[in-house]
């Protein structure tokens, strides 16, 4: 009796097609979208470039729903703190430590890394990056009145202009503390920024500085153990 040798069968589209997408955020957060190809996507998913093309058929198109597939995450992310932490400040600081997240994970955000190279993006994508950042300066600028009105934040201009100047201010001390391989500069730097924003009843012992010390001083303790975990993101 002859045993016919079956291949394994092919994962499913949306299996593959996941798969796709999450190798190419890990490229866009650590090279920049500009920084990789189709074949390396390919190589690395282990499928042809015809097959890449047939999920996506343009690198515009794939970026474009990167940045909805980010969005979506960073949203439901916003709307899980806001259901688990009633206190302004207390939201405040979860919103921080969403970057330094994934900052320790030695990445950067998605967004911030695509505004970089603005200028050379196709006009969806541009006008999806635009989208990103304004939902999250409106989720902040609510966050921030609520705060004022609590008496936990001190505002010195509008709940808009602070919260755009948070996101910038953000984003913008990621690409500082990558430059140096530090994420606890990063750290030390929002909370410095956050304390600016305290208006008195959620502070915790010591100046900002030595808060922003301590944080630091924690994240390289804890940062030894994880590298060394088998399995963990790259």
């Amino acid at each position: 009796m002859i045993e016919l040798m079956r291949s394994a069968a092919p994962p499913p589209a949306d299996a593959t097609r996941s798969r796709i997408l999450d190798v190419a955020e890990r490229l866009v957060q650590t090279r920049g979208f500009n920084g990789f190809s189709y074949a390396d996507i390919a190589v690395e998913v282990g499928i042809t470039r015809a097959s890449l093309h047939y999920h996506f058929a343009t690198k515009a198109e794939l970026g474009r729903r990167l940045i909805a597939r980010y969005s979506e995450q960073f949203t439901q992310a916003l709307q899980g703190i806001s259901a688990r932490l009633p206190a302004a400040a207390a939201r405040l600081r979860a919103y921080v430590k969403l970057y330094t997240d994934v900052l320790t994970d030695e990445r950067m955000c998605l967004c911030g890394m695509l505004a970089a190279e603005y200028s050379t993006l196709p006009a969806p994508m541009q006008s999806a990056l635009r989208a990103f950042f304004e939902m999250n300066e409106s989720w902040l600028a609510e966050l921030l009145e609520a705060g004022r009105h609590e008496g936990t934040l001190a505002l010195r201009t509008t709940a808009a202009d602070a919260a755009r100047m948070l996101v910038g201010a953000l984003e913008g001390e990621m690409l500082v503390a990558r430059a140096y391989g530090d994420p606890a500069r990063f750290i030390a730097a929002a909370e410095l920024l956050v304390a600016q924003l305290d208006g008195g009843r959620e502070r915790v012992r010591g100046s900002p500085r030595a808060r922003a010390a301590g944080a630091a001083s924690r994240l390289r303790a804890a940062r030894a153990p994880r590298a060394a975990r088998p399995g963990s993101r790259p």
